[in-house]
């Protein structure tokens, strides 16, 4: 399931979030330090949407009633507040929020049509900004193509045709080498999802898929995220990656509950 993926991708990537060592032996360190990954936000939300999915529940409302369970998993501050008060009226972010929660539409819908309406209804409850939408539906869309079997390449020229690099400054049409020298932490959709998408590009299993991530300071957790589902469907699952055990050890029952709910 690209959910699992999506979750095992915000929990390694938590790791080097923030505090990133300059000197990061990336290929070769632990993928996990036990005692540091850990859920985030990016997690919380993608299981909220799947109970709201599963269940044919308000998508607002379910996700502000497991946000409020998780008060310090991560929220950026807008959504936070979007979270914790009364006010839950879509806000035009532009945030790649929208894009970390989105991976259980593709395992949720086949026909494509299905599965860009109903990214853009995850996002738009927030992220109603043009580019907060287009995060949502590229991450859902290229995360069925490799379920169904389409290449990297055709991946590729998806999210190439959709962030063209005379617009987007980190198109898909930037490799890693640029993005180790050039690319500096953002929240923007925009910047995240083809960045993202083109560390999945360069792997060869979820693990190297991981340290591509690894490999570049970001916004690594949810890059793990928003690629995360991508990688597992590609590559038919994790590998050598301990998943199972990742998820056991690092949701909640709470959370592992709602993952496993079928």
């Amino acid at each position: 399931m690209a959910i699992k993926g999506a979750i095992i991708g915000d929990i390694l990537g938590s790791q080097y979030e923030f505090g990133r060592p300059q000197d990061l032996d990336w290929k070769n360190v632990p993928l996990l330090i036990p005692g540091k990954g850990s859920f985030t936000d990016d997690t919380v939300m993608t299981l909220a949407i799947k109970k709201a999915l599963d269940e044919k529940l308000d998508l607002t409302e379910t996700m502000v009633e497991i946000g409020r369970l998780y008060p310090d998993c991560g929220f950026g501050g807008h959504f936070y507040q979007w979270i914790m008060t009364d006010d839950h009226e879509p806000y035009n972010s532009w945030g790649n929020g929208s894009a970390m929660r989105v991976s259980y539409v593709a395992d949720c819908f086949t026909d494509y049509e299905d599965i860009e309406k109903w990214a853009a209804k995850t996002a738009e409850v927030s992220h109603n900004h043009p580019e907060g939408i287009k995060g949502a539906v590229v991450t859902a869309v290229c995360i069925r193509m490799a379920k169904d079997g389409k290449t990297k390449q055709d991946i590729y020229d998806y999210v190439l045709k959709e962030y063209p690099s005379d617009r987007y400054p980190f198109s898909i049409d930037r490799d890693l080498t640029y993005l180790r020298w050039h690319y500096r932490w953002t929240e923007k959709c925009s910047d995240t999802v083809p960045p993202a998408m083109r560390c999945f590009y360069d792997s060869t299993d979820y693990e190297s898929f991981m340290r591509n991530i690894y490999s570049f300071k970001c916004d690594s957790d949810t890059f793990g995220a928003i690629a995360g589902g991508v990688a597992e469907e590609f590559y038919h699952g994790f590998g050598s990656v301990d998943a199972e055990g990742i998820l056991k050890n690092c949701l909640d029952e709470r959370l592992y509950g709602l993952l496993m709910q079928k």
